[in-house]
């Protein structure tokens, strides 16, 4: 909990996650250069799901904050956002890195209930706060032309924390000196639907590239974690493949720098659309070369370079395309020297310290009026 004496005005953050959760990180980073402005206050959800409505709204009710910001978009906070302001006409703001309904429809692991109650949670979200709050610009050109209060305050990154370091024996502890190296970092959620996960491109890339002197690298873990191992396995590459899995946050700078190649990949739709992923802050922070498709803000803001072109929503050709480029980046090693230049991009857009002032311009009191 982060909680200062009463200043400017009270804000509680509620954030549906955990401290240790991506949501929770970006919570924390905004608040800490917010807190000579603002008295913020920061509850965390549970395990227990509807539990954690309760004790939102108890949390809220005990501070009694002029604004209730609510981090992604998933019911717990919510309905207690919802409820707190519709008893005490606070200011709600909610801040979504996804079109929640397209991205269920999309993944496929909701049934037609399922798909109901999120449309249900969307659309009580952007009708009854006061502003949303997006990571990615295409997100907030959509609802603009819905009529929905909208602002931009993209996905961010410790640059003090991430930032390019000398690994060199960390490589070697990890069998990979003398290779390039072509990873990701995330969530590894498996949709039965698409028959697919975060991950499977850089298997099917790897089978693809037999004779270049490369292996992979997965940080993260999730339900498609043993579904790529046993891929990697039917496809003869689990000698060339290393999976990490969930690394913890303050180990995690020293473990991005092991990969020289990072994915970032988003479906081209409505789903993949809107988003920045909190990934890429993090890979150009240090300084990596990146491989992105070219969906989202990585469209907006990366070179032609690393863009790859996907198509749809499950695109069978991406793979051939990303091995492609994969190849061009490892027959010219001064492609992959981008290190000062990536870092700028991320300072320049993702640094904590300058969304953390986009985000008080958003708590204003006059940003309500």
């Amino acid at each position: 909990m982060i909680s200062t004496a009463a200043r400017k005005c009270g804000v509680v953050f509620l954030v549906n996650g955990d401290p240790q959760s991506a949501v929770g990180f970006r919570a924390r980073g905004l608040a800490a250069h917010l807190d000579c402005q603002y008295d913020i206050r920061i509850a965390y959800r549970t395990e227990n799901k509807e539990a954690s409505i309760l004790e939102f709204l108890r949390f809220l009710h005990e501070g009694k904050p002029t604004i209730t910001y609510v981090f992604d978009m998933a019911y717990s906070g919510v309905i207690a956002g919802l409820w707190h302001k519709f008893l005490f006409r606070n200011r709600l703001i909610i801040d979504t890195g996804d079109s929640i309904y397209a991205l269920a429809q999309s993944v496929g692991t909701r049934g037609r209930l399922g798909l109901w109650m999120t449309w249900l949670l969307e659309w009580c979200s952007l009708r009854f706060s006061d502003q949303i709050v997006v990571r990615g610009t295409v997100h907030k050109h959509r609802l603009s032309s819905k009529g929905v209060r909208v602002e931009v305050i993209q996905d961010g990154v410790e640059t003090e924390l991430f930032r390019p370091m000398e690994v060199d024996d960390l490589r070697r502890r990890c069998g990979l000196d003398r290779v390039t190296t072509v990873g990701l970092l995330g969530s590894i959620t498996w949709s039965p639907k698409l028959q697919m996960c975060y991950g499977t491109e850089l298997l099917e890339a790897l089978y693809l590239l037999p004779d270049l002197p490369i292996k992979g690298v997965v940080i993260g873990d999730g339900s498609g974690l043993e579904m790529l191992k046993t891929r990697a396995r039917e496809c003869g590459i689990e000698d060339r493949i290393l999976f990490l899995g969930r690394i913890p946050y303050h180990e995690l700078p020293q473990y991005l720098n092991l990969i020289d190649i990072c994915l970032s990949t988003q479906t081209n739709d409505a789903a993949g659309e809107v988003r920045t992923t909190g990934k890429l802050p993090l890979y150009l922070a240090s300084g990596r070369y990146v491989l992105a498709s070219r969906v989202g803000e990585a469209a907006l803001l990366l070179p032609e370079s690393m863009l790859v072109d996907y198509e749809n929503t499950k695109d069978a050709k991406y793979a051939q395309r990303l091995a492609q480029k994969i190849r061009t980046a490892c027959e010219d090693p001064q492609v992959l020297r981008t290190s000062a230049v990536n870092r700028s991009l991320a300072v320049q857009h993702f640094d904590y310290a300058l969304l953390s002032r986009r985000l008080s311009t958003v708590l204003s009191p006059d940003s309500g009026d």
